[in-house]
């Protein structure tokens, strides 16, 4: 009988592609990586998972493959972490008759103008928005909705990468160019977004079908960027509050044709109540189903798979905690010195994880996203108050130096002894 495989679409290199290769190996199930780098996951060798090179870009190429694989394992199953190859996932899903998402909708919904529109159309509380291709088109829309205004790629490109609150018109200006003169890497033709900031609590829904399965609250280093500070579940609200941000995450679904598998959606409490940011078609990544499982006994990494292979999910709470997440984020560009403290913190009563995501002398450049975080620390108590008391005693035990990158003037005043020197670089100028 021919051994039970999960094809992988890619990974990531924050934890979620760990976390789903170690809960299909639970299943029973041979985790395989499709990648066009798998050398990018440095889990997969110590985890002696299987990893084969080929263009995730190219449908064909993806299917071509998997018939392959078909020829020694059992295709239970083909998912990713990653939203840009969920739509993908669901072709394939199509193309093998293997439960998945649907394609077109995973499409219009990672299309943050798409999504706008439809959920317009549902009458979905969303932020006035336009659409932008060029310099002089953001200018126009930011002056159409009024400033301060967030300005982010049309195309989701996750993880906020992209994505600045621009609070007056040198701001603007300063954004625009980085998105359209090749410093952002984008996956189709530029296309910017320019909404309305909608100012509030953040708070952030996660689905597994049509079910809302936790809502959580979170908070952001200053801005302009929206970079997580910290996460909690659950969310401190009313039985109101909890019951509006539930209906309104539904509505969205039915709006998007969304509602097979996981779904988070992000919202902000403005003034006229709950207002969508955005509507996620995929798993949450790290360390949102960590929470969840720390919260409510739910492994919504297990569950999704579980429903990618066939399988009946089990979506019932086994207890009631308040999780809780600690990101370390950089305040400096530069080298890193050190990062100590991981067994210290981890030691702490409560500590359900620390992860460190450098080492020394690794760089550190700012990205205003996902990509600065140096790590995160997460814990569980009865109370908020606990988890926040746990947090803070962890992270008080965790330190890190960097050195900021020499300026121009100091590297040239580093290189002199050289440049003077017989055979030096000066000496060899014609």
């Amino acid at each position: 009988m021919a051994r039970r495989a999960l094809i992988l679409i890619e990974s990531n290199t924050t934890g979620t592609g760990l976390l789903f290769c170690q809960a299909a190996k639970r299943l029973g199930v041979q985790p395989i990586i499709l990648s066009a780098d798998p050398a990018r996951y440095d889990y997969l060798s110590a985890e002696s998972i299987e990893a084969i090179r080929v263009d995730t870009d190219n449908l064909d190429a993806l299917i071509n493959e998997c018939s392959w694989l078909h020829a020694t394992y059992e295709i239970a199953g083909i998912t990713s972490v990653m939203e840009s190859f969920y739509a993908t996932v669901g072709k394939l899903c199509r193309h093998f008759d293997l439960p998945g998402p649907n394609p077109l909708s995973i499409e219009r919904c990672c299309d943050k103008f798409s999504q706008r529109q439809l959920l317009a159309e549902a009458g979905v509380p969303i932020p006035a928005y336009r659409l932008a291709a060029n310099a002089i088109d953001v200018e126009n829309s930011a002056a159409d909705i009024g400033l301060p205004v967030v300005v982010k790629p049309a195309l989701d490109s996750g993880g906020s990468e992209g994505v600045r609150l621009c609070r007056n018109m040198d701001e603007l200006s300063e954004h625009t160019t980085y998105l359209l003169n090749g410093k952002h890497i984008w996956r189709s033709s530029p296309r910017i977004l320019v909404e309305e900031f909608a100012q509030g609590p953040f708070y952030g829904a996660q689905i597994m079908g049509n079910e809302v399965i936790a809502i959580s609250a979170a908070d952001f280093n200053p801005p302009p960027h929206f970079v997580f500070r910290e996460e909690s579940l659950p969310a401190l609200l009313t039985l109101d509050e909890h019951e509006r941000i539930t209906d309104i995450s539904l509505s969205c679904l039915r709006a998007l044709d969304l509602g097979w598998g996981p779904t988070n959606i992000d919202l902000r409490w403005t003034k006229r109540g709950p207002v969508v940011i955005e509507v996620n078609p995929r798993l949450a990544g790290t360390p949102d189903p960590q929470m969840v499982e720390l919260a409510y006994g739910i492994d919504l990494v297990t569950e999704h798979i579980k429903l990618v292979i066939g399988e009946e999910w089990d979506l019932r709470r086994r207890h009631s905690l308040t999780a809780a997440a600690r990101f370390l984020v950089p305040d400096r560009d530069g080298i890193v010195d050190f990062i100590k403290g991981h067994s210290r913190a981890t030691a702490v009563s409560g500590v359900a994880g620390v992860k460190f995501y450098v080492a020394p002398k690794t760089p550190i450049v700012r990205k205003g996203d996902h990509r600065d975080y140096l790590g995160y620390v997460i814990a569980a108590a009865p109370s908020l108050a606990q988890t926040k008391r746990v947090l803070q005693d962890a992270v008080d035990l965790i330190d890190w130096s960097i050195t900021p990158f020499p300026t121009l003037g100091e590297q040239e005043q580093s290189a002199a002894p050289y440049l003077s020197e017989p055979g030096g670089l000066a000496a060899g100028k014609s």
